[in-house]
């Protein structure tokens, strides 16, 4: 089978999963949900639970318990798009080929989907004891999924970007913002599949290490995109890095050695995976999928 189709089958099974865990529109508070389901289902690659699964997948993880921390990630990722959308952030008019949340359901109540996204996530990850409630690695998972979303992770990197747009950054306080804002979700992703799965810590660390350069190598790629892509490819406004006044790794090193250490990264994090007793070939040939990727 080839991978784009393999691809695809899994998105089909991870979406399923999700609406699973989505909240019901119901009750006074009906619109916010809506406009909360309206992000989650606006489609998107499912990249973080598709990873976290395979992660799972590569120690030897087979139980439903990783089901409800694929949605939460999910959610995660989402209510960060929400917000990073909003008139006081990027601005943007299109997600993932059609409007975004704030423009369908106004920018108070953007603000408030995002908010319940977050919040919901950690409803959704808690019911992960409801299926094993005696596994103890469940709390270490909810641990790296709230600091990798918090202030030292995600939100960390989001307050940096936001504060020096306009400004020149230096290549140190960019790499902190992609290892933050970018990385940090995919090492969150990664990281829990491999504790759920009983990964020792060293192979923890390793995965780190190879999500992180992943993580680094996706965002240098969405950099070069956002310069030689389209709207029509990419499902949402190209150049708006430059619109916002961004300094990015395009914009600091130039196209051509964005690429090279693109492929540098990719390298990198791949064979430190195949530097695992265990193998998940998929994983693998995934993590190059989604770093050559052009949209």
């Amino acid at each position: 089978m080839e991978l784009a189709q393999e691809i695809n089958n899994r998105v089909e099974a991870i979406e399923a999963v999700i609406r699973r865990y989505l909240p019901r529109e119901e009750g006074y508070q009906k619109t916010v949900i809506e406009a909360m389901n309206y992000s989650v289902l606006a489609g998107g690659k499912r990249l973080r639970p598709m990873l976290m699964q395979e992660t799972y997948r590569l120690f030897g993880g087979r139980s439903e318990v990783i089901e409800p921390f694929m949605a939460a990630i999910e959610m995660i990722h989402t209510y960060s798009l929400v917000h990073d959308d909003l008139p006081a952030m990027d601005n943007d008019e299109y997600r993932r080929g059609r409007k975004t949340t704030h423009i369908v359901y106004g920018e108070a109540m953007g603000i408030l989907a995002g908010d319940g996204l977050l919040n919901y996530a950690f409803e959704t990850a808690l019911k992960a004891f409801e299926l094993e409630p005696e596994n103890g690695n469940i709390p270490k998972a909810l641990k790296l999924l709230a600091g990798k979303a918090g202030i030292h992770g995600m939100i960390g990197g989001q307050t940096v970007d936001v504060e020096y747009a306009g400004k020149t950054l230096s290549e140190e306080r960019l790499d902190f913002i992609y290892r933050l804002k970018t990385s940090a979700l995919l090492e969150a992703s990664m990281l829990i599949g491999a504790v759920l799965a009983g990964a020792t810590r060293n192979e923890q660390r390793l995965i780190e290490q190879a999500a992180s350069e992943l993580g680094l190598a996706f965002q240098i790629q969405d950099d070069i995109l956002d310069v030689t892509g389209t709207q029509e490819t990419l499902g949402k406004p190209v150049g708006s890095d430059e619109k916002n006044q961004k300094t990015t790794y395009v914009t600091l090193k130039g196209i051509d050695r964005a690429r090279q250490d693109v492929a540098d990264l990719s390298r990198r994090a791949v064979e430190r995976l195949e530097g695992l007793v265990v193998k998940n070939e998929f994983l693998i040939r995934l993590m190059l999928y989604l770093i050559q990727r052009e949209k």
